[in-house]
């Protein structure tokens, strides 16, 4: 990714492990919906358990993409989007790579194009 910034990597890195999942991905996005929920709450919406929401709320949280607050006896997560701002600046910039690959090959293609209709008629 960047030898600039490994630790920037592998937080990408856990980013991208903890949004493979769709659970994880229905979950964030419930809590960016909600703000501020319970796992109870999330869970009355998903064909998983409690505790099976419980689990995958801590990949997220490991992953640096939500935080639990302590509320008494529940716990409270929100979503805390830096993590995946940084993901996404990654993923801008791969995409900004890779459109200006293609943008070389496509101008040696339209290069050989050209040059090809060029071409000496005297065989």
């Amino acid at each position: 990714m960047s030898e600039e910034d490994p630790g920037a990597d592998e937080a990408v890195d856990h980013v991208l492990v903890a949004l493979a999942d769709p659970t994880r991905r229905k979950l964030l996005g419930l809590l960016a919906a909600r703000g501020e929920v319970t796992a109870t709450t999330l869970a009355e919406g998903l064909p998983v358990s409690r505790q099976a929401v419980v689990k995958h709320l801590g990949v997220l949280d490991a992953a640096g993409l939500i935080s639990g607050r302590r509320a008494g006896r529940e716990v409270r997560y929100t979503v805390r989007p830096a993590a995946l701002d940084a993901t996404a600046r990654w993923m801008a910039t791969l995409a900004a790579d890779w459109d200006r690959r293609l943008a070389a090959v496509k101008r040696i293609a339209e290069a050989a194009e050209r040059d090809a209709g060029r071409a000496p008629t005297d065989r």
